[in-house]
């Protein structure tokens, strides 16, 4: 049995950010502070819409905090705005985009804990200049997501 982790906040803007591209993930909770329960992530304007995909090894949910978002979720499709929230089970496929495009904020939650490393290689690769799909395809082979668009 994995021992508790000490209580653990934040205040605003605090947090891990990562950045590869023009995108800017800041983690609010990862492996490390959750003892291995979750990973919770903000992602925020100017962030691309995410395409079709699944992931093998999280659930994931979305609580949307700023601008309209649609969700696709197998066969059914959501239209959120602020306060909006939806459960992705792992293994179903979904893809996310913005009404507007580029701009609204999500806070993103993966269960169990560890999708951060996702994150992490990309902003990785970023910093490398070797940011492009060859470190997508790695980062997503590694951390179980399968594209299909």
């Amino acid at each position: 049995m994995q021992p508790r982790p000490p209580v653990y906040a934040l205040q605003p803007g605090e947090g891990e950010r990562l950045v590869f591209g023009d995108i800017v993930v800041v983690v609010r909770a990862s492996s490390e502070t959750t003892g291995g329960a979750f990973t919770v992530w903000e992602e925020g304007t100017p962030l691309l819409d995410t395409p079709l995909h699944l992931h093998a090894h999280e659930d994931e949910i979305f609580h949307v905090l700023e601008g309209e978002h649609v969700v696709r979720c197998g066969d059914d499709e959501f239209h959120l705005g602020p306060g909006g929230f939806v459960y992705l089970p792992r293994g179903v496929p979904h893809a996310h985009r913005r009404v507007v495009p580029r701009v609204g904020r999500l806070l993103a939650m993966a269960s169990p804990a560890g999708f951060e490393g996702f994150f992490r290689m990309l902003a990785e690769a970023d910093a490398a200049g070797t940011l492009g799909s060859t470190a997508y395809a790695a980062a997503s082979e590694q951390y179980g997501i399968t594209w299909l668009n």
